[in-house]
């Protein structure tokens, strides 16, 4: 079976009404995305504890599934008019061919060598070097397949400084590969904490398949132990935001890794954490940037 995608770029306000009034429409399904994804407007939707949720980005793009046979534009007026916009949205609709879904989706990730010794392998692939220590995953529905580069940036940060016995904190685990390559490189004491309870249960069935021994937390009921390298793939605003935290998490003389920052972005975020953290000099990969500093 095929389908037709529609994407319309709405304001956030409008976003819940339309994704109501294309279901009632017919749409099959809808999903709400971030129109400013990867640029320097990017905004997470989730607050953290003891502060305000941030809501709907600013710029939506509602993303409708319709069976292939439907009239798109019929259905995207009825439900303008439903969700009382004055006028047709801006909107493109493309075709979605029948695919093995699974496939497709394991088709696009190989193991990644992130060093000589270190690979991430998915869990549908055989070990290139089974002498090397691999990191068997499944990011489920969390970030970190050690494809993106901001994560690249962290591995390769951990390979190069890990020596044996450290603490690591991985905040905002998503799959757990930082705090699992971090065990499996020789840190001691190992945790991770995220927003998103699937996040947390997905980093911990990644941590048993790779028989290693880490707690994971959703960031509510989270220890606020420190640790001797803190370590945060996330995003420049709420890097930002969470200064303060992450900073105390930070033990005296202790590291600091951060990554999920655009290049443009690196200045500002490193002007925020000056207040505790000498910084190394920033290290770039595709766009993004890894900032590492040691803590007064």
């Amino acid at each position: 079976m095929a389908w037709q995608s529609v994407r319309i770029t709405v304001e956030a306000a409008r976003a819940e009404a339309l994704s109501d009034a294309l279901i009632e429409a017919g749409a099959l399904s809808v999903s709400l995305e971030d129109a400013n994804a990867d640029s320097v407007d990017e905004t997470p939707i989730f607050g953290e504890p003891n502060m305000p949720d941030a809501g709907l980005w600013d710029q939506c793009i509602v993303v409708a599934l319709l069976d292939e046979h439907a009239q798109a534009t019929e259905i995207l007026q009825s439900a303008s008019d439903l969700a009382g916009l004055h006028a047709l949205p801006e909107h493109t609709v493309e075709a979605v061919a029948e695919q093995d879904w699974v496939r497709l989706t394991q088709s696009q990730f190989d193991p990644i060598p992130i060093s000589r010794r270190l690979w991430i392998v998915p869990t549908w692939h055989e070990a290139p070097d089974a002498s090397a220590l691999n990191i068997r995953l499944d990011p489920g529905l969390a970030f970190g397949t050690g494809s993106h580069p901001t994560t690249k940036l962290c591995l390769q940060w951990l390979d190069d400084n890990i020596r044996g016995g450290e603490s690591v904190l991985d905040y905002g685990c998503g799959s757990g590969i930082l705090a699992i390559a971090a065990k499996k490189l020789g840190a001691d004491g190992v945790w991770g904490v995220d927003i998103d309870p699937q996040a947390v249960q997905t980093a911990h069935d990644n941590a048993v398949m790779n028989g290693v021994n880490i707690f994971f937390f959703t960031s509510e009921n989270a220890p606020a132990t420190q640790a001797g390298i803190v370590v945060a793939n996330i995003l420049t605003n709420p890097l930002k935001t969470l200064a303060p935290l992450l900073a105390g998490l930070v033990l005296p003389k202790g590291r600091i890794v951060l990554s999920g920052i655009l290049e443009q972005q690196a200045k500002d975020v490193m002007q925020v954490y000056e207040k505790w953290f000498d910084f190394e000099t920033p290290a770039f990969m595709e766009g993004w940037t890894r900032l590492a500093g040691i803590k007064r």
